[in-house]
This record gives C-alpha cells, sequence and structure tokens, in this order.
C-alpha cells in the first residue's frame, strides 16, 4: 500500500495547479480520495475533527443496500427461472445464450444459477449508469473547476434497484442523464439539489417510457416475446379487486421477503429493514421520518379502510399491505431519507415523513391509474422541505422568545 501511495504522490503535480494535466483533476482527486482518506487539515481555528468524510458516509449508505443488490440478483433470476420452468422456453437473447456457455441450469431451487442469471440483467444497468452518469458528473466538475462530489455513488446505486430486469439500456442512459443534469447539477450540484436525483430519473422514464416501467404491468421472468412475461403487479390487482387481489396472489411473507415479481431492489422488506439497521445504526439515515412515514400510512390506510368504498376496492387494502407492497420500503428507508433533499431539522422530519406516509395512500387508493404513489410523494414533499425546515425554525424562534419575554 505505502508503494501505491508513493506512486500517487509522485504523480498529483501533474494535475494540481500550474499542472500539465490541470484540468483533469476532478478525475484525479475522485480515485485519490476513494482509496485513501484526504490528508489535507485546517489550517486555522477552530478544528472540526470527525471520522466520517462524505466519502465514507456515502459507503454506509452503500454498504446499508446489500440486501436490495443481493435481491436484485437473486430474485431477478428465480423470477426468469420459475417461468421457464412453468413452460416457457428461454428467449433466444445473451442472458440465456451465456447461462448455456456457463452450463448453468434454469433452476428455481439453484441459488447460484438464480444469482448469475440475475447478475446478467443487474450488472449491464449497474454499469451504463455509472458509465454516462459518471461521465456527466465528470463533464460538470471539470468545467466548473471542482472535484467530482461523492453523492453520485449513491445515486448510481439506488436507480438501477427501482428499475424492470428488462429495460432497455438505451433508456437507463438517458434516465440517468435527466437525473444527474436535470434533477442535481442545473442546481449547483450536490448539496443544491432539490429533488432527489435516483428518483428524478426513475420519474422521467416511468412518464416518458411507461411500457418499459413498472406501472401497472411488471416483467416476471423470461418468455416467449422480446421483452419477456408480463403480468399485473399485486397493487395493479389491488384497484380491480381489492384486499382479494393482493391476498389470492401473494402471501404476506412471500411479500415481507420479497420472493415476487418486481423492480430489481425493491422487492424485499426485510432486505430495506437491515438496510435500516445499519443506516439507524451509524446515524447516516434519520429514525424520525422513517417512524413518520410508518406512521402516516398507517393512520391514512386505517382511515380509508373505515371510510370504504363501493366502486373502489383499493379502500379494503390494510396498512400492512401498504407496508408490503411496491417501493414503500425502499423509499422509506432509501429515498425518504435523503439529507439533500429532505428537511434538516429534526421537527420537520417528523412533518415531513407524516406527509410522505399520507400521500402514498392517497396516490394509491383514490388514484388508480398510479398504483404506486411512493414515488411521487416522496418527489412531492422533496419540494416542500424547505418550506417544512422554515415552519420548524421559526415554531423554535417563537418558543425561544417566549421564554425569555421580559
Amino acid at each position: 500500500m505505502k508503494l501505491l501511495r508513493d506512486l500517487l504522490d509522485r504523480q498529483a503535480p501533474l494535475f494540481e495547479k500550474g499542472g500539465r494535466l490541470e484540468r483533469l483533476y476532478p478525475l484525479w482527486e475522485a480515485q485519490d480520495t476513494f482509496l485513501y482518506t484526504p490528508g489535507e487539515v485546517t489550517r486555522s481555528d477552530p478544528h472540526v475533527r470527525d471520522a466520517l468524510d462524505m466519502k465514507r458516509l456515502m459507503m454506509t449508505v452503500v454498504i446499508a443496500l446489500a440486501g436490495c443488490i443481493y435481491m436484485a440478483l437473486h430474485n431477478t433470476g428465480y423470477q426468469a427461472h420459475l417461468a421457464i420452468a412453468a413452460g416457457a422456453p428461454p428467449l433466444d437473447v445473451w442472458q440465456t445464450d451465456v447461462m448455456r456457455w456457463l452450463g448453468l441450469p434454469f433452476a428455481p431451487d439453484d441459488a447460484w444459477a438464480c444469482l448469475a442469471h440475475g447478475a446478467l440483467y443487474y450488472g449491464p444497468v449497474l454499469a451504463v449508469t455509472f458509465a454516462v452518469g459518471g461521465l456527466w458528473e465528470a463533464l460538470f466538475a471539470g468545467v466548473r473547476g471542482h472535484e467530482i462530489n461523492e453523492g453520485f455513488l449513491v445515486t448510481g446505486m439506488l436507480l438501477p434497484l427501482t428499475l424492470p430486469a428488462t429495460i432497455p439500456l438505451w433508456q437507463v442512459a438517458l434516465g440517468i442523464s435527466f437525473g444527474v443534469v436535470v434533477g442535481k447539477e442545473i442546481f449547483g450540484g450536490t448539496g443544491m439539489n432539490v429533488l432527489n436525483p435516483a428518483l428524478t430519473a426513475r420519474a422521467f422514464l416511468f412518464f416518458a417510457y411507461p411500457a418499459e416501467m413498472s406501472g401497472d404491468a411488471i416483467w416476471i421472468a423470461a418468455g416467449t416475446a422480446p421483452d419477456g412475461v408480463s403480468g399485473a403487479t399485486v397493487l395493479a390487482l389491488a384497484t380491480e379487486q381489492g384486499l382479494s387481489g393482493v391476498t389470492g396472489t401473494v402471501s404476506p411473507w412471500q411479500a415481507f421477503t420479497g420472493w415476487m415479481p418486481g423492480s430489481m431492489g425493491e422487492t424485499s422488506v426485510l432486505a430495506c429493514l437491515a438496510g435500516a439497521a445499519v443506516l439507524v445504526g451509524t446515524g447516516v439515515g434519520s429514525w424520525r421520518i422513517m417512524a413518520s412515514v410508518t406512521v402516516g400510512t398507517l393512520g391514512t390506510a386505517w382511515l380509508l379502510n373505515a371510510v370504504g368504498s363501493a366502486t373502489n376496492p383499493f379502500f379494503e387494502v390494510t396498512p400492512l399491505w401498504h407496508y408490503l407492497l411496491g417501493g414503500w420500503a425502499f423509499g422509506t428507508v432509501y429515498m425518504a431519507t435523503d439529507p439533500v433533499s429532505g428537511p434538516s431539522t429534526p421537527g420537520g422530519h417528523y412533518a415531513y415523513g407524516f406527509l410522505i406516509g399520507l400521500l402514498v395512500v392517497l396516490i394509491r387508493v383514490v388514484n388508480p391509474a398510479y398504483p404506486e404513489g411512493m414515488m411521487l410523494a416522496i418527489l412531492f414533499m422533496n419540494l416542500f422541505a424547505p418550506l417544512i425546515d422554515y415552519v420548524a425554525i421559526q415554531a423554535n424562534v417563537r418558543r425561544r422568545r417566549a421564554r425569555h419575554a421580559g
């Protein structure tokens, strides 16, 4: 490791101010600080010492995503093998060709085969996301003359997990381009963005290319058509059949563990809970937001259950199923807790989370044309996060004035 450090130090003057490769400094700094903790120190008082820099904070989020990444690999391959086992022939596409070349069986009970097959879908989406998004990050950093920000590491990991397995790679490139450029860079980059970039990218793809995205129909597995076998999501069935459509399709345990069709990394509530434990335990994610989303969802779903509807069977769906289905858990743990696009005050966390929980149920139930709702609820509340912080701060100011009056 000392040999590598010495090598990097000898090359550093080429990229620093006045060096022949000065314009490439953002790329140099990104790889150097990724490998080693930055050596810069403050030159004057006050000194703030903290072992957690931005890159390590982002790595904590990536570690918290490990369970969802595992499910993106295993469950994607598992769903493909289930369909093939049921009689659907493998597609004549490169994923199945590679599986045959490797001599791996299309067997749902073979974990390694499922992981390998899932990786052939998830890996290219992840690679395109990082290649295209990283290019935009480097371009804007070079033009502005600042370092490549670490925030894209998390954005690049989150977006593929929210996408269906069969999304065309050119659409992935367009989506991450929109999320990085329009969702973040035009506002000034990481720390200045109003909206969550990963959700902005997914929203763009959903409304621009609804046929390829998981709206009310989802890719299930390899099948007989170029786009695979599509079927209604459980949430879509709830809009038509209510609670019976949910319970007749999937068991609570199956929904909790995530062994069902859906976006690649969003199906497992169990994996999201493991990630929540990491984020809350390290102080990186706000437990106040997570708890408030849970309470808001619970209260709104119970209220709609009590009101009922003769024409909308989705009113019957209980709070438990709202928790278990769709992107609720993934959005609550990883998207709603984004420290940049969410409020910064502790009191604001409660209001922000509660309103997300309320809105996701309203969007799901009252608008049957869009049975998911979590993405729109978070993006909508991103816009109100500054206002929530303002109200929370002014309320604190008023309390202080009252305490010290006279």
